[in-house]
């Protein structure tokens, strides 16, 4: 489980930070210059709890829309907790409090099929051989 977790948590880094390069260009950077912070580290990591609920929910046939949605949702889940703390402290690098489908300004739900996604992208990494 601990390679799954620093797998999870390096792959998590490698998306954002392509993400935000990507999200740059709205405000003329062409240097593609992307960003992370190390707080993100640990909670990309837990993305690693997919594994064993991929194996259940394969088990059961659902399709990968359906294993996508329960992953977004857990993904949510973390974000809203993980967001929620660290904004308490000061130390929540993210904030979606000016965007207009947001929750408490640390969940975007338009983000939801983004986050479907990803948490199916961990799901082939970390079922891969």
């Amino acid at each position: 489980m601990k390679s799954d977790f620093v797998k999870c948590g390096i792959l998590g880094w490698c998306i954002e930070i392509i993400w935000t390069a990507f999200h740059g260009i709205k405000s003329k950077n062409n240097k593609f210059i992307g960003y992370t912070s190390i707080i993100m580290f640990p909670i990309y990591g837990l993305a690693s709890v997919i594994k064993p609920i991929s194996l259940k929910l394969k088990k059961m046939k659902m399709p990968t829309i359906i294993r996508g949605i329960v992953y977004s949702i857990g993904i949510f889940m973390v974000e809203l907790i993980t967001g929620s703390i660290l904004k308490k402290t000061n130390n929540c690098p993210w904030d979606y409090s000016d965007k207009k489908y947001n929750i408490n300004g640390v969940i975007r739900i338009d983000y939801a099929p983004l986050w479907c996604i990803v948490g199916v992208i961990f799901e082939k990494m970390l079922n891969s051989k």
